[in-house]
């Protein structure tokens, strides 16, 4: 249905929850898929994909890895960038070393094995590059360091869309709200109340699981979304659409 059955598709992040839902949502698909993150040990239960452990912040290593993974199953004809870090809530926790790691690995992350995959892309005349963003490259929801990141992977798409069109090349980027991974579970063990407070914030009344995400980067990967490049998409079950709590407080009060 996809269209996508045999071809090669590097993802990023691979062992987070996000990273875990797009393996498995891409095999099942029927593509080749490389697993990639920086942290070897979070690939050793992955199965029926290549494995590259290395760091994105790294030009040179990550250079080297999409060599090895052309080596293994051939030119890319997908790039999934899903690896992303943040740690300071807000401007407070922000300092010169958190905001360059964050900018390091979050966007100079992304650009540094976009950069080797296009040059394959556009050799193929061919190729789609789906960047997983977040709604806090669109609206302002704190961790101030990982937005302006994230921001700038939008613009970074356009670019990829707007020069690369002529090779064939889309791009495209998904923005997902608050996405319902193993990361909440230390947040929920010290506060079993915290999602009373942040469900009604959510129009469809839930977070975003990983398979929402994945779902979304496969579409936009296929040949169903052919036509479709430059664009963004959030998938964050209502967020950026408006708040009818605020309705409710503001307007009906």
């Amino acid at each position: 249905m996809f269209g996508i059955d045999g071809k090669h598709a590097i993802i990023t992040g691979a062992g987070g929850g996000i990273g875990r839902a797009l393996v498995k949502t891409f095999l099942a698909a029927g593509a080749k898929v490389t697993a990639c993150d920086r942290d070897p040990a979070l690939l050793d239960d992955l199965t029926g994909v290549e494995k590259l452990a290395f760091e994105l912040t790294d030009a040179g290593a990550t250079k080297r890895a999409i060599d090895l993974a052309v080596e293994r199953l051939g030119p890319p004809d997908i790039l999934v960038g899903n690896a992303g870090f943040t740690r300071a809530e807000t401007l407070a926790d922000v300092d010169a070393a958190v905001w360059d790691s964050e900018i390091a690995i979050n966007l100079t992350g992304t650009y540094n094995i976009a950069t080797p995959v296009l040059s394959h892309m556009v050799e193929a005349k061919a190729g789609t590059v789906v960047l997983i963003s977040s709604v806090n490259g669109l609206i302002h929801f704190g961790n101030p360091a990982y937005s302006a990141a994230k921001a700038g992977m939008l613009a970074y798409s356009r670019a990829i869309a707007v020069e690369h069109g002529k090779d064939g090349i889309r791009a495209n980027c998904i923005c997902p709200g608050s996405v319902r991974t193993p990361a909440w579970d230390h947040r929920l063990a010290a506060d079993p109340t915290l999602l009373d407070r942040v469900l009604p914030h959510y129009p469809l009344g839930r977070l975003v699981t990983p398979d929402d995400v994945a779902n979304a980067a496969l579409f936009l990967a296929s040949p169903l979304a052919a036509g479709i490049t430059g664009t963004t998409l959030p998938v964050d079950a209502g967020l950026t659409a408006g708040n009818l709590r605020f309705v409710r407080d503001v307007l009906g009060g």
